[in-house]
């Protein structure tokens, strides 16, 4: 009983970062904004989680609970929904694309592969997005960003919107949030987190967990520090 994460199906892994099951029955539970977007077989529907901008609660299930984490501006392009639709989000699939009720969910993702992406919501080839992805993750700026991408400044807004979910300074936010993360599970002091995850400064670090996972620092390090039941999004970084 518990939650734990599985290899992404074979030849989508620049596609998936991972398959997560959680095993039931399981009290509602936070999950953390990552930048990514899941496909979840949930209660005999199957659900798109959104990209979020703040921790959401799951709430608890009696059932076990299985999905695909994509990797961030993934699933969007593969649906032909802009991400910034579904944002702070859980959609139903069936609102949104005609899907076989009782396809498995590898069986989907491998479907959704098959379809021609909206220009909208795949305005960068799939290598030029993990490429923007890992930039922000790294820390450019989003004038550093649009230069490398030759876009303009305000072109990359409203591109990231529709393929992320949000802005490029918002998603570089979120990520440097993952990176923290998973520094603090590692066991690393606060203050060692701040500086190898990019923040200014301690309370720099302070501030923005307490914005995003909507806890303390001091509490998220205990939940970092323990296995945690995710049923959607994720504390832990890819």
């Amino acid at each position: 009983m518990g939650y734990r994460e599985l290899p992404p199906p074979r030849g989508l892994d620049d596609l998936i970062e991972c398959r997560w099951l959680r095993t039931g029955p399981a009290a509602p539970s936070r999950v953390l904004p990552d930048g990514c977007m899941d496909l979840i077989r949930l209660d005999d529907d199957i659900v798109v989680a959104g990209p979020d901008t703040m921790a959401f609660t799951a709430c608890g299930s009696q059932e076990s609970v299985q999905g695909l984490r994509f990797r961030p501006g993934v699933l969007p392009r593969l649906l032909g929904v802009p991400a910034v639709e579904l944002r702070d989000t859980r959609t139903a699939l069936r609102e949104l694309r005609s899907v076989r009720h009782d396809a498995t969910l590898d069986g989907l993702a491998r479907t959704l592969v098959t379809a021609s992406p909206r220009a909208e919501t795949a305005p960068w080839s799939l290598p030029v997005l993990h490429r923007i992805t890992r930039r922000l993750a790294d820390g450019a700026t989003v004038t550093e960003t649009a230069r490398a991408t030759g876009w303009s400044s305000r072109s990359l807004q409203r591109h990231c919107s529709a393929v992320y979910g949000y802005g490029p300074a918002q998603l570089r936010r979120i990520l440097r949030f993952r990176r923290a993360v998973r520094l603090l599970q590692s066991g690393l002091a606060p203050a060692v987190v701040a500086a190898q995850a990019g923040y200014a400064d301690q309370p720099h670090l302070h501030r923005e967990v307490r914005s995003l996972a909507g806890v303390s620092l001091r509490q998220l390090g205990s939940a970092a520090n323990r296995s945690t039941e995710v049923p959607s999004g994720s504390s832990t970084v890819a």
